[in-house]
Parts: C-alpha cells; structure tokens; sequence
C-alpha cells in the first residue's frame, strides 16, 4: 500500500539563488532548461519565482543536477 505526505517548504530567495548559479555557469536557459526537460518560459518563472502554488521537488532536483549544485533545500522531519 502506498502512502503520500505532501510537504511545502518556503524557502526565501531561491529564484534569485538559481539564476546567480545559472549566470556562473554560463550556459543559456534554452540550453539548461532543456537538459532539465522543461520550457525555457518555465524556468525563467522560477527564476522571478512566478511559480502558480509550489515548485515541485522533482524539478528542482532536476535544476540542481543540470547545474550540478545543491541549493540545500532540505524536507526535514
């Protein structure tokens, strides 16, 4: 049987953090943004942290792996 627990975690400046690694980084949102699967549209979204509700976890995993960072967003108990 499976078991689901959503947990949302606020966590202030994470837009802001991303693009900081993204402009270090040096490679385009196009080029980024389809590494990580999503619209280039989308990813600037989460950059001004236009995100409708939450940002999935998944997606900001796949932010972290194409940028290859871990921006310490943590689910904690």
């Amino acid at each position: 049987m499976k078991i689901r627990r959503y947990i949302d975690v606020e966590v202030e400046g994470l837009g802001a953090k991303i693009r900081q690694v993204r402009k270090a980084d040096g490679r385009s949102v196009e080029v980024l943004a389809g590494e990580a699967q999503m619209s280039r549209a989308y990813w600037h979204d989460i950059e001004a942290e236009r995100v409708r509700d939450a940002l999935p976890e998944d997606t900001l995993r796949k932010i972290e792996r194409v940028l290859n960072v871990d921006l310490g967003v943590k689910f904690g108990e």
